[in-house]
């Protein structure tokens, strides 16, 4: 028979998983759940740990807790009952020093009995511990290797292991061996796309090399900068990772700044000079500088892009109002938009009396209101009658269109995605943006989540703040924080009590708004008036609610987190979070800071169960210690991440395979500074050295358009 011979497939790193040696369909379905379905996922799937099994002792050489390898032959080996249903694999193992017993509690009994058995000779590796029962060390679950293995090269004994996060039914042993399989069989596939210059720049492996490396290091790397995330293998990947992130930020940046014209305002007009006199308080000098700023970027030809970070109650809304009311001195709309209709309808409320007195039309967008008054407002909007208006995430809704947006405020950016700013910014002919949080963000995070921005600070209070004091009460002691809180409500003061869930879980024991409302109403305080908010209340009921609450009339506002930010009542002086171990620090700090407005001294008090894991703990005694923002952002990012610290997962910041933003923050400066210098020098990547960077940089970022789209 002739024809044509079969063409070989070539190999590739998109190459899918399951047609790997040792890999086969079912071993594929597992790898899929860690989010591994081709070559280049798992060769990416970098190690979180390593053991250092290089160390080969004899027997009376073992230490407790002292991760070793040792030779020996197994005397005796069997299954032993303990009681009626439990059992454990137990082997008596011997070399010319002495004996040690090793114990399984998880086995499949025909394996072992056929693996461990009378007269063979086993490699062991693991941590021995004192025996409970006397009688000398034992070790539990060690690794094994029959000696007489025909392998090439053992992966599991006598050398630096690595350790990966796996799923069930798929054995870090079966992990390994996959993994040398793929580095083998691809090494050579990998492509270098670093700037040579920057290579040597700073002595960087190869990206191949550090790959091997990083899976399967030498005997001779050092276990301690392996564990430091500072062995060569894992500087060069941590770098690069973080230099592909940065240069995209640097594109984005450039893009902004060169190639979309934005319109240049005049500022200070007669708008801002009438607004300054209707205040009733002197700006203080961060306020001041922070506005200088701000003017300075809208006056010039391209879009302002700015990140206002400020602590809770350095006075963020006044800044954005003028900002705001500058945006109208320009014959242009402006857009203010909060992420939840609360938080929209306070600063609606406190924005209209202003408004009102300026004779400027300003209207709110939520998912609230009669379909004619939706449709009233939009017609409104699209005319250009309305000239500020704040809302919710309905601003980006199709139905809303604008006459001319110059100016768009995002507030508490972090309860936002990268796609929901973006949006509203579309809305406009290349708006100018201020965006504000007064969650702070740690250095770090910001330089990867607004490395494209540019950032102000308000690093000041207004006078005559008095610091919040914050006590940590558990359980059994909670009459004791109540009592407290009665105290100040009986000299006159208001209180707020906030709780994580609106009414009972059955899968979570939590204290509910709804319960703890009547329990105060019924048994604790049953003489003064308590009132409950959340965000399933109409909006009528909530705005009701809330002036009530701010002229006395409530003296207990029992809520949800919808009061986490933007409510301004001077007279409340009492913070009480029930479950407080239940919030991230970012949200504690946020629900403390609505007190401490006025002129009396304020007490944020938690109340939380006792069964707290040791960061759980760290985390309640943190934010009663602190009082600063940032190193409260600190501590939760080192705890929760930075997906989670940010709210959303959706916030634009890609997975970190390598990198660790607080552990690598030098790195992370390094990589951005020779990012912008590249954009700076090439800004489009077209010299020729730089074309497997772009072509990278696209194999990236591609598929995240959330995140840029720049080149």
């Amino acid at each position: 028979m002739s024809g044509k011979p079969t063409a070989v497939k070539k190999k590739t790193l998109d190459d899918p998983l399951q047609f790997i040696k040792g890999v086969g369909p079912k071993r594929a379905d597992l790898l899929k759940k860690i989010n591994l379905e081709t070559v280049s996922d798992i060769f990416f799937y970098l190690p979180f740990r390593y053991e250092d099994r290089t160390q080969v002792k004899k027997i009376i050489e073992l230490v407790p807790g002292e991760m070793v390898s040792f030779f020996g032959k197994v005397i005796d080996a069997g299954t032993i009952r303990i009681g009626r249903r439990r059992k454990i694999f137990e082997a008596l193992v011997q070399d010319d020093s002495g004996f040690v017993r090793v114990k399984w509690f998880q086995f499949n009994e025909t394996y072992m009995k056929e693996k461990i058995k009378a007269g063979r000779e086993v490699i062991f590796s693991g941590k021995p511990t004192q025996s409970k029962r006397g009688g000398g060390l034992e070790i539990i679950h060690p690794n094994t290797e029959i000696q007489s293995d025909e392998s090439s090269e053992s992966l599991e004994i006598g050398r630096i292991v690595p350790v990966y996060h796996s799923t069930e039914g798929l054995h870090l042993k079966s992990l390994r061996t996959i993994m040398k399989n793929v580095v083998d069989d691809y090494k050579n596939l990998v492509n270098e796309f670093l700037p040579e210059k920057i290579i040597k720049r700073y002595k960087l492996l190869t990206r191949s090399k550090a790959l091997q490396r990083a899976h399967f290091p030498p005997n001779d790397a050092s276990i301690k900068l392996l564990e430091k995330f500072q062995d060569p293998s894992q500087v060069r990947l941590i770098f690069e990772e973080f230099f592909l992130l940065q240069l995209s930020l640097a594109l984005k940046k450039r893009r902004l700044e060169v190639e979309e014209c934005g319109q240049p305002f005049k500022t200070r007009g007669e708008i801002i000079r009438k607004f300054l006199k209707l205040l009733k308080f002197d700006l203080t000098q961060a306020q001041k500088r922070v506005l200088g700023e701000i003017m300075n970027y809208l006056e010039r030809n391209e879009p302002m892009n700015l990140l206002l970070q400020g602590d809770v109650g350095s006075g963020k809304t006044v800044v954005a109002l003028i900002a705001l009311l500058t945006g109208v001195d320009n014959n242009c709309q402006t857009a203010l938009m909060a992420p939840t209709e609360l938080l929209a309808e306070q600063h609606f409320l406190s924005i209209r009396p202003f408004c009102e007195a300026l004779n400027i039309t300003i209207a709110l967008v939520t998912s609230s209101g009669t379909a004619k008054e939706k449709s009233l407002i939009r017609s409104c909007i699209a005319n250009g009658t309305t000239q500020i208006i704040v809302g919710t995430h309905a601003l980006i809704q199709k139905k809303i269109e604008f006459s001319k947006l110059g100016l768009i405020v995002v507030d508490e950016q972090h309860r936002f995605g990268v796609l929901q700013r973006d949006a509203l910014s579309k809305k406009g002919l290349t708006p100018h943006v201020l965006i504000m949080t007064a969650t702070p963000i740690p250095r770090s995070l910001a330089l990867t989540l607004y490395g494209d921005m540019n950032v102000s600070f308000l690093d000041e209070f207004p006078p005559g703040r008095i610091p919040i004091k914050t006590k940590l009460f558990y359980e059994d002691a909670r009459n004791s924080a109540y009592t407290l809180l009665e105290k100040e409500i009986k000299e006159g003061r208001q209180a707020y009590v906030v709780c994580p869930l609106i009414e009972e879980s059955e899968s979570i024991d939590l204290k509910a708004a709804i319960d703890v409302s009547e329990e105060l109403k019924n048994r604790r305080l049953p003489n003064f008036k308590i009132q409950l908010i959340h965000g399933k209340l109409k909006k009528e009921e909530r705005q009701k609610i809330m002036a009530e609450f701010k002229n006395g009339s409530i003296d207990v506002l029992v809520a949800t987190t919808v009061i986490e930010v933007g409510i301004d009542v001077s007279n409340a002086t009492v913070m009480l979070i029930e479950h407080a171990e239940r919030f991230g620090l970012a949200q504690l700090h946020q629900l403390r800071g609505r007190v401490g407005r006025g002129k009396y001294a304020s007490k944020c008090l938690l109340i939380s169960s006792h069964a707290l894991t040791d960061d759980g703990k760290a985390r309640l005694n943190a934010i009663v210690k602190s009082r600063d923002g940032f190193s409260i952002a600190e501590e939760d990012l080192r705890i929760r991440g930075p997906g989670d610290f940010t709210g959303t997962r959706q916030s634009g910041i890609p997975l970190l395979r390598a990198g660790n933003l607080l552990r690598d923050i030098k790195l992370l400066e390094l990589s951005r500074r020779e990012a912008f210098d590249l954009i700076e020098k090439d800004p489009q990547l077209e010299a020729p050295e730089h074309i497997k960077l772009k072509d990278t940089l696209h194999y990236t970022f591609g598929n995240q358009a959330n995140l840029m789209k720049v080149i």
